[in-house]
C-alpha cells in the first residue's frame, strides 16, 4: 500500500538538505538520513518518519499505508519537532482517533523533518506490533 490519499490536499514539506539523525525511542536505534537518498519507498510523505523507519527496519504499525487515513502510526516528538512541517487539519483530525495523545504528537506517516536538527521520536506501546505478518 502507500501513495496518496485521494480526498485530502497534498501536505507540502521541505525535504532536507543535509544529513541528521532521528532517533527512535524506545529502542534507541539511531537513523542517519541522508538526503540525497530520499525518498526510500511510498509509504508516507517522501522523507516522513514512518518512510524513514520503515527503510531501516524500524517497527511503526501503519494500517493505512501512510496515506493520512488512520492513526496507527502515532508517534510523540521527543526532541527536535521545530524542525517538523506543521500538521494539517486531516493529520489533527486523524490523531483525535489515537490514545495516549500528547501536544507533540504527531501521525509518523505525515511528519517531514527538514533537517535542520536532529529528531527523538517515541513509538508509544500501543502502537508497536510484536507480531507481525510477513509482505512479500
Amino acid at each position: 500500500m502507500g501513495g496518496t490519499n485521494p480526498y485530502m490536499a497534498n501536505q507540502e514539506a521541505s525535504l532536507p538538505t543535509r544529513p541528521y539523525r532521528i532517533t527512535f525511542q524506545p529502542s534507541r536505534e539511531a537513523v542517519e538520513v541522508d538526503p540525497a537518498r530520499l525518498p526510500y519507498s511510498r509509504e508516507g510523505q517522501p522523507g516522513s518518519v514512518l518512510e524513514i523507519g520503515l527503510a531501516h527496519d524500524v517497527e511503526i504499525d501503519h494500517a493505512c499505508g501512510g496515506v493520512c487515513a488512520c492513526s496507527t502510526c502515532h508517534v510523540i516528538v521527543e526532541s527536535g519537532g521545530e524542525s517538523f512541517n506543521p500538521a494539517s487539519e486531516d493529520e489533527e483530525d486523524m490523531l483525535d482517533n489515537a490514545p495516549g495523545v500528547s501536544p507533540t504528537s504527531r501521525l509518523a506517516c505525515q511528519a517531514v523533518p527538514d533537517g535542520s536538527s536532529d529528531v527523538v521520536v517515541s513509538i508509544p506501546d500501543w502502537n508497536r506490533n510484536a507480531v507481525k505478518e510477513p509482505h512479500d
